[in-house]
């Protein structure tokens, strides 16, 4: 019984790892190489499709505990890339509107 219960701790770390590194990309926190901010969002994106794509493919096989984990994991993680975007749109934009009437 030993095992399941270090596969359970394996399976946890693994997905709060990668939902670290998704965090880091986002911008959301520091990375501790470089000490700064940076916001990667092609990385953040693909490390959510791989958690995402894992939530599917172990669903049946988890116990509850897992399954909520990364469930919640995997939501979080869409909601804070979807702020992230929304973040950006507005600078962007407004640069755009602000330039095109001095032309």
């Amino acid at each position: 019984m030993s095992g399941t219960r270090t596969n359970e701790e394996l399976f946890q770390g693994l997905v709060l790892s990668l939902a670290a590194g998704a965090m880091q990309h986002l911008g959301k926190t520091m990375n501790p190489m470089t000490n700064k901010i940076e916001k990667n969002l092609e990385a953040a994106q693909a490390t959510i499709d791989m958690l995402d794509m894992l939530e599917a493919k172990t669903r049946g096989n988890l116990s509850d505990r897992e399954a909520q984990l990364i469930k919640h994991i995997v939501g979080d993680l869409k909601l804070n890339y979807v702020e992230t975007l929304n973040e950006k749109a507005p600078d962007a934009a407004p640069a755009k509107d602000e330039s095109a009437p001095a032309t």
